[in-house]
């Protein structure tokens, strides 16, 4: 089985934007926000952006399950306020659920937070219970900076963020780290600012003792990890000289995904982390949706720079494909092996 660990609900109807525009609009006017009728969308909506996007390309690739949540860049914690990020998590969430309901062979769905700016993490803990709880999520993701690139809060690592960290280990869910939209001018979202941020997390966490207050918390830290595997020799020197610790002390806790969008960087994913703590990942129709020039092939459909590594061996190749899904989202295990797979 290929299991695809990072996929995005880009491909929502224009009424679906047109809403949310309309409610960040209003969110200092409530009088006049649009009503929540308006952010319906239609199972032949799905449909159409599912059926003809991303289930498609699934296919297309030989893809066989994607672990499915809301748009990042539209998550917009920076946008609002408290109570429409509620607002619109919830309505997300339960789209997120529509989806998988309709093509429960193929997807399974992730969630997101309410953040806001400002906001104690551990006021996102009813909606993280709720989507597991209730919906059947299996993991979600959590913004570091709902500032939307300004980085005004506090450190990821940070006390404050340990009440959410405990609810994530109740219930037995990973967090993807994952940001949403940049409104900082000096940082394109997803060219700059999603890998700064995986980067800067990853940072955060080796200047801290987070997996010695939380052994079983697993983190995934996705397109890459950012520039931590270019960089692993920096990494590893810093961690023994800041904290007196191995860097592969972290790597119970921590995973990178495939979202490297060309041969030479999985490859270099592949041989510096190891292959127990890669798991694939396209998050296609995303953050780069062309074709590559000089192969005729689109830059997002990842398993072929996986299929291309000679190094991996079988075993290497059914980790990176399956079983660490399985094993960092146990709930998912659980629900594949109730259907016999």
């Amino acid at each position: 089985m290929i299991i695809d660990c990072h996929g995005h609900f880009t491909t929502v109807p224009k009424s679906f934007r047109d809403f949310r525009a309309a409610q960040v609009a209003a969110a200092n006017d409530p009088a006049n926000a649009p009503p929540l009728s308006d952010s319906y969308v239609t199972d032949d909506q799905i449909r159409e952006g599912v059926g003809n996007g991303q289930l498609k390309l699934q296919q297309e690739r030989g893809y066989d399950l994607t672990l499915f949540s809301p748009i990042a860049g539209l998550m917009s914690h920076h946008l609002g306020n408290e109570r429409t990020s509620l607002e619109w998590a919830t309505i997300s969430n339960d789209l997120v659920r529509r989806v998988c309901d309709i093509y429960p062979d193929n997807f399974v769905p992730v969630g997101m937070l309410p953040q806001s700016p400002g906001a104690a993490p551990k006021n996102s803990i009813p909606e993280l219970r709720r989507i597991v709880e209730e919906l059947g999520f299996v993991g979600v993701n959590v913004n570091p900076d709902p500032t939307g690139g300004y980085w005004t809060g506090k450190p990821f690592t940070d006390r404050e963020w340990y009440p959410l960290f405990e609810a994530l280990c109740d219930l037995d869910v990973p967090a993807m780290v994952h940001v949403a939209a940049s409104c900082n001018p000096n940082f394109h979202g997803t060219g700059a600012h999603y890998l700064n941020a995986d980067t800067s997390v990853f940072m955060q966490i080796l200047q801290s003792d987070l997996f010695k207050d939380f052994p079983t918390l697993r983190l995934v830290i996705p397109h890459g990890g950012g520039a931590v595997p270019y960089h692993w020799g920096r990494y590893r020197g810093m961690s023994l000289e800041m904290m007196d610790r191995p860097l592969e002390g972290l790597l119970d806790n921590i995973y990178f995904d495939t979202c490297v969008y060309h041969h030479p960087g999985v490859e270099l994913l592949t041989k510096v982390v190891p292959t127990s703590n890669v798991m694939f990942g396209s998050e296609m129709i995303g953050a780069v949706r062309g074709k590559d020039p000089a192969t005729g092939h689109y830059f997002d459909d990842t398993k072929r720079y996986v299929d291309a590594c000679e190094a991996l061996s079988d075993a290497d190749r059914h980790a990176i494909y399956e079983g660490n899904a399985r094993r960092v989202y146990p709930r998912l295990d659980a629900l594949l092996k109730k259907r016999g797979l």
